[in-house]
């Protein structure tokens, strides 16, 4: 392939991003946004073992499944809630909750490290009682409103491994477009759930990384603004069907 083919090509597949230039989010969502509730159109992982994400689409009513979509990582943090009665769905905030999974608001409350609802063995299934997730704010090219997927327990360790490939390259994970898809997993009980996969799709170029990075400054002040009712599902997507070690806290890797 030519020198101007192969730039050709890069500024193509990079102009959804450059697009970024032109706007001013935390000026556009500040003014838009004054009054109303923040929140973000939502990424769905669904239950019972199934490959397929629920995306936003151009109804609000039907959104659109796919098997993979690529999106960068602008920002991602801890989500802790704990109900003292069984989560049965709606948009009742937990009896105490974190967004930086060190420090409890609400009941107990406190050091979340030394809860002991948050320990492994005090909720079902040697689970914790408090549940842990992750919210990360993506950004699909040629959008410039970001999206969250809210990944549950059985996905963290997948997440936790993407992001240490990806510290050891050097790289952060706003710097490079993220392919993310399903696979059906299975646990000793054969109890099937679907587990996040993450992987590179492509590096940022110079240009597109220093836009992204000023949007991922923007939406890390707005995330706090997120409330927790919005993840409303917190035991619907298979969360507790990971099945956990209670002697190390493991989850333990599924069976394919």
């Amino acid at each position: 392939m030519s020198n101007k083919k192969e730039t050709a090509l890069t500024e193509h597949k990079s102009s959804g991003f450059l697009q970024l230039a032109d706007v001013n989010m935390a000026e556009m969502m500040t003014e838009e946004l004054d009054g109303l509730d923040m929140s973000f159109e939502r990424i769905k992982i669904p239950s019972a073992g199934s490959t397929v994400f629920e995306v936003p689409g151009e109804n609000p009513g039907e959104p659109d499944t796919v098997k993979e979509f690529s999106a960068v990582i602008l920002y991602h943090h801890p989500l802790f809630a704990y109900y003292k009665s069984k989560y049965t769905g709606g948009n009742n905030p937990p009896d105490c909750g974190s967004f930086d999974g060190i420090t409890g608001e609400g009941d107990p409350g406190g050091s979340c490290k030394t809860c002991p609802y948050n320990k492994f063995g005090s909720g079902e299934n040697g689970s914790k009682a408090c549940k842990n997730r992750r919210r990360i704010f993506v950004l699909r090219e040629g959008e410039i409103f970001p999206l969250l997927l809210s990944l549950p327990t059985g996905s963290l360790k997948e997440f936790t491994k993407y992001i240490k490939r990806l510290l050891g390259k050097g790289r952060k994970s706003n710097s490079v477009v993220t392919r993310f898809s399903l696979r059906k997993a299975t646990n000793s009980g054969g109890i099937a759930y679907s587990q996040a996969q993450f992987a590179i799709d492509r590096v940022l170029t110079p240009q597109e990384y220093a836009l992204l990075e000023k949007l991922s400054e923007q939406v890390k002040v707005f995330s706090k603004q997120v409330a927790f009712n919005f993840d409303n599902t917190l035991d619907d997507d298979g969360e507790d069907f990971a099945e956990i070690d209670p002697a190390t806290g493991e989850v333990i890797e599924p069976l394919r």
